[in-house]
């Protein structure tokens, strides 16, 4: 008679199955005892070893590629400080030959001022004795000039013609008198 929603098994409690099912029998368990460490000796001979030696390799070669990396990133910081310090130096390098380039260039521009200076006193005093010298000759057309009226209207008065080249002397060096004496301003 079995009731709506239990087990078979359960409605036997008592029966012959539940017994055998929970009963302890020694042969059985020798041969699982014979049969676990039998397979343990064969798994130790023959799977252990294989097996944690596969698992040393894999463990050594993780801590190689560990090391390996750390290696690498202990280079990749050596070589970003080596980068920084030759930025850095190149920096310095770039900040030296500007203010060098500055310098030579203000160099340059005082010396082109110098030079431009000199030239120009150069060109002025050449101006002035240029200047001097159309002022010589002028003085002295203006003389001769002069002596050619003076004796034109000492000629006309004396209505006589006179001796022209020692009368022009003469006048010349009257006029160099006056002109030594500050008379005539030329």
């Amino acid at each position: 008679m079995m009731s709506a929603g239990l087990h078979p098994l359960m409605l036997q409690e008592e029966g012959p199955l539940w017994n055998t099912l929970f009963a302890v029998d020694s042969g059985l368990a020798v041969w699982t005892v014979l049969t676990f460490l039998t397979l343990l000796a064969v798994l130790a001979r023959y799977a252990w070893k294989p097996l944690m030696a596969a698992l040393d390799a894999r463990e050594t070669g993780i801590q190689d590629a560990i090391d390996e990396a750390r290696g690498q990133r202990e280079e990749a910081e050596k070589l970003l400080a080596r980068h920084r310090e030759q930025l850095a130096e190149g920096r310095r390098q770039a900040q030296a030959m500007l203010a060098e380039s500055r310098a030579a260039a203000d160099q340059l521009r005082r010396e082109l001022e110098e030079k431009a200076r000199d030239e120009s006193q150069v060109i002025l005093a050449n101006a002035r004795r240029e200047i001097e010298r159309e002022r010589n000759a002028a003085v002295e057309a203006v003389r001769r000039a002069s002596v050619e009226v003076a004796m034109a209207a000492a000629s006309r008065l004396l209505s006589e013609r006179m001796d022209e080249e020692r009368d022009r002397q003469r006048v010349t060096d009257y006029i160099d008198e006056l002109s030594e004496s500050g008379g005539i301003r030329a």
